[in-house]
């Protein structure tokens, strides 16, 4: 009993600490090199912790960038966008709750380039699986109209060095969509043939 107290008491005090932060520093180690950037936890503190939670529980170390989206894989959509997106080793597995969707009109946070994000399927599916922008995508904020609910999607920091090694995952080489328009599926041309790892990832300050 002793012990479990001790330890949601550090779990308290981890999750107290990151919420007094006014920017928290996370490096992700690649193998192409290293993305630092910077989260905002007073703005966006549910998804801040989210994300604290899989750095310093170490299930990002051996994850990777999976899924490019550019100019020239996404026929299908109307609305273009350009990021890459990562997560951790298995993305199918939920390691932790899923959370509530904090949108941009909440945090007044916007989809610029370098901003991270949330992946999700519905509002309050997010967990594991972020992606960073490569270019300003105003259709990914609350009212954009990449994704049909309109609420967007959950911005909560900003690379701050390392743009150019997600310039280079998104220029990485993809599995061929099929020919065969009855085969194709929404990410079809969109996953890496190499993945690109993530060897270490950490918090910084």
């Amino acid at each position: 009993m002793k012990s479990i107290i001790c330890a949601l008491t550090l779990l308290l005090f981890c999750f107290t600490s990151i919420a007094n932060e006014k920017t928290i520093l996370v490096t992700l180690e690649t193998t192409l090199g290293n993305i630092e950037l910077e989260l905002y936890p007073e703005k966006a503190p549910l998804s801040v912790n989210s994300f604290i939670r899989y750095v310093e529980s170490g299930n990002y170390n051996k994850g990777k960038f999976t899924r490019v989206v550019h100019d020239d894989n996404q026929d299908h959509m109307k609305v273009k966008i350009h990021v890459v997106q990562g997560g951790t080793e298995n993305p199918e597995e939920i390691i932790f709750p899923m959370i509530a969707h904090e949108t941009t009109q909440q945090t007044g946070l916007k989809h610029l380039r370098g901003t991270i994000s949330l992946g999700r399927l519905a509002p309050g599916t997010a967990s594991s699986e972020f992606f960073i922008c490569n270019e300003d995508e105003p259709s990914l904020d609350f009212g954009g109209l990449r994704n049909p609910d309109g609420q967007g999607f959950a911005a909560f920091g900003t690379v701050i060095k390392g743009m150019d090694v997600a310039d280079k995952i998104l220029r990485g080489k993809v599995i061929p969509a099929p020919k065969d328009p009855a085969e194709m599926e929404y990410t079809s041309g969109q996953i890496l043939q190499n993945p690109v790892i993530i060897t270490k990832a950490y918090v910084t300050n």
